[in-house]
């Protein structure tokens, strides 16, 4: 469930990255090196949160950290925009982020990303 999530996440970001550039071939953007690095960015999380979300259905260890930071930040920046000008994207967000971390706190997902140490039984 929680690599569904993840995923998700990955597929609205490259649509972001798409949406951005198409913006830019279009000759649209008003600021061409600001949209150019918007667009690269966007499309780089999301092949970040894709090869995590792959990561984690692997079992691996490693894809926890960058998927739990990108959350943290993802509700900073929601909490952002109620300041600044809220939005009904701004709870979904949040409620999604926290959804993703938790999920990856859960113990059975600590316990299939965490490799058996030697000497224990069951390793």
């Amino acid at each position: 469930m929680v690599c569904c999530l993840i995923v998700l996440e990955a597929a609205a970001f490259a649509g972001l990255g798409l949406a951005v550039g198409a913006e830019l071939v279009r000759g649209r953007a008003t600021m061409p090196g600001a949209t150019a690095f918007l667009a690269v960015c966007a499309l780089g999380v999301a092949a970040l949160l894709g090869l995590c979300a792959r990561g984690l259905w692997r079992g691996r260890r490693w894809a926890r950290s960058p998927v739990i930071m990108w959350q943290i930040l993802l509700v900073v920046l929601a909490l952002g925009w109620f300041g600044s000008e809220p939005s009904a994207w701004a709870p979904v967000v949040i409620v999604m982020a926290i959804g993703i971390a938790g999920g990856l706190l859960v113990p059975a997902v600590v316990r299939a990303t965490t490799p058996p140490r030697d000497g224990q039984p069951g390793s």
